[in-house]
């Protein structure tokens, strides 16, 4: 017997989460929809890309605009955005952190749940090692999703991953976040 998900916000086919990898010139998106832990598909996987020639307001304004219309179009239940631990280019660090930061704070105030996941831990939830390269990440997300062929570019596998990420990791999360109201409300 399966654990169905169910969806606060009324989808019929169950969870719905949205993946981010965060960039600002390719911020990689995948809307899954899960209706258990192994019944997983694919609503929408894709980059939304923005010039690096634009100024930089213009390219997060747009960068705003697309995300916005994705939370418009699939109303997701959860919104799992990838963390950047470390960076050694300190210019993509800071333009991986305002796409985030975009992502996080449009997911909040849509009333999404908003979860952020590392890279080494999108890749153990994914492929069972937290060093597993793009590739690996690739072809678990393919065979996770029953797709025929990887996701391409890796940015739109990468989100995929993160959604998978927090699809698996949902369920002990909402265990986790229910026994600290319970133990607080016991105070």
């Amino acid at each position: 017997m399966e654990h169905m998900f169910a969806s606060r916000r009324g989808h019929l086919g169950g969870l719905v989460v949205l993946g981010i990898d965060p960039g600002l010139t390719r911020c990689g998106y995948a809307v899954l929809q899960a209706q258990s832990a192994t019944k997983i598909s694919a609503l929408s996987l894709g980059v939304l890309r923005t010039s690096p020639t634009s100024a930089l307001p213009d390219r997060l304004a747009e960068l705003h605009d697309e995300i916005a219309a994705l939370l418009r179009e699939f109303t997701p239940d959860a919104v799992a955005v990838e963390q950047v631990f470390f960076q050694a280019n300190v210019r993509t660090a800071m333009s991986v952190g305002q796409a985030s930061g975009i992502a996080l704070a449009l997911a909040a105030r849509d009333g999404a749940d908003v979860a952020q996941y590392t890279p080494s831990q999108m890749k153990n939830a994914i492929a069972g090692w937290g060093g597993a390269n793009k590739d690996q990440v690739q072809r678990m997300v393919q065979v996770r999703l029953g797709l025929s062929v990887p996701p391409q570019p890796p940015d739109a596998a990468d989100a995929a991953a993160i959604a998978l990420c927090h699809i698996a990791c949902a369920p002990f999360m909402a265990l986790q976040n229910a026994a600290l109201q319970e133990r607080q409300s016991a105070i």
